[in-house]
């Protein structure tokens, strides 16, 4: 479990930034990628590991947002702005406060639009846009989730 601490006066305000499931969502699309990858594109096992795949993805999109969310609170004035940002402004305030690398912001934003746009077809060109995204989605997720660990230290 990481945390961040804040001292205000005498008191200590502690923020748990917990990026275990986080972590564990990318170890699994990225066992699940692999395995694709080695898969008879006919079979019922390139669909399983397809459908793991677009399922993580997924998970990792909505967590990420969360996360940088408590990674925020300290650039602004109240928990609650920080609860208003749309998952685009997070990624925007992230690569403004020199969270993350506004090349890796640009494609979180890719990431996200993805997934909107494609967000009630669950077909076969949804998962494989998808699939195409995934190689570097890999690297970028854990990219953020060092960035997060890092946050937890300060």
């Amino acid at each position: 479990m990481k945390k961040t601490e804040e001292k205000l006066g005498d008191m200590t305000n502690k923020t748990t930034i917990d990026t275990t499931f986080f972590e564990r969502c990318i170890e699994t699309l990225t066992q699940a990628h692999q395995l694709l990858l080695t898969a008879d594109e006919e079979s019922i096992s390139y669909e399983m590991y397809r459908s793991a795949c677009v399922k993580e993805f997924e998970i990792i999109l909505e967590q990420s947002g969360k996360l940088l969310k408590k990674c925020l609170k300290p650039y602004f004035h109240s928990a609650k702005a920080v609860d208003k940002l749309t998952f685009k402004d997070i990624y925007r305030y992230s690569g403004q406060h020199g969270l993350i690398p506004i090349e890796e912001v640009e494609r979180w934003l890719i990431y996200r639009d993805n997934r909107n746009n494609t967000a009630h077809d669950y077909g076969v060109d949804f998962a494989e846009h998808t699939l195409l995204l995934l190689k570097q989605f890999i690297i970028d997720a854990n990219a953020l989730a060092q960035v997060i660990n890092r946050q937890s230290h300060q």
